[in-house]
């Protein structure tokens, strides 16, 4: 994972890709983070970078740092304002899932009057494709498609994308989900491991802040032979 000075504190950026990692089982409840030296090594930081991030995780109450033990994961339940928009990843981790995320491409992009994306966000926007990898195996193939005003240099590195929302200050008020069952194209069914033409669940997702402005509308494609989309709704 590539960080720079760039992108602003490193030890900010290593507590974000921990994190991140937490949240999607990499690191699972009640298991150890890798020690400081290998996280050293791994980024090329110093050890006050990785012990201040890790001192970080540990005020927001992710983990916890015992002498002779080393760094527990304690919660890998995210407190973000848009939690509920990333709460089926959250259900994955939470029954032992491992999710990771493998950027595909990011790019701005140019939208044609009169087409769907154009209606939606006008001249341009920025679209990232991701595949989601649950426990090794081809998941999720997922597009999305931000409005300009979320654009950053740095999008293909951001681990969440709703985190980058937020450090934008773009809070999501309202989700509207749409699904269908869809036939997975040559792309995705390469992707997903399927063959082309074969029926997958897909997902389209529009993404509202609180003035009722579109910030975000996905189109994702699950494998739901490997696991079943699941609903929580809370009382």
């Amino acid at each position: 994972m590539s960080i720079s000075r760039k992108k602003g504190p490193l030890y900010l950026q290593v507590k974000k890709i921990v994190k991140d990692r937490i949240l999607h089982g990499i690191y699972p409840l009640g298991t150890n983070i890798p020690p400081e030296p290998q996280l050293e090594k791994e980024f090329q930081v110093s050890k006050m970078t990785v012990r201040n991030a890790i001192r970080e995780l540990s005020v927001e109450g992710y983990v916890e740092k015992k002498s002779g033990v080393g760094t527990i994961v304690l919660r890998n339940t995210s407190l973000s304002k848009l939690s509920k928009g990333k709460r089926f990843t959250e259900l994955l981790v939470e029954e032992g899932h491992r999710l990771e995320k493998k950027l595909i491409s990011a790019a701005p992009v140019r939208l044609e009057a009169g087409t769907e994306l154009g209606s939606l966000f006008g001249a341009a926007c920025h679209r990232i494709e991701r595949l989601y990898v649950l426990n090794d195996q081809p998941y999720i193939h997922i597009i999305h498609f931000l409005a300009s005003e979320t654009h950053d240099p740095d999008i293909s590195d951001m681990q969440s994308l709703y985190e980058l929302l937020e450090e934008k200050n773009i809070v999501l008020d309202n989700f509207r989900d749409r699904f269908l069952v869809d036939f997975a194209t040559p792309e995705t069914a390469k992707l997903l491991g399927l063959e082309a033409g074969a029926p997958v669940l897909k997902r389209l997702r529009y993404s509202y802040d609180a003035e009722g402005r579109l910030i975000e509308y996905s189109m994702g494609c699950y494998h739901t032979e490997l696991h079943h989309y699941l609903v929580n709704y809370d009382t």
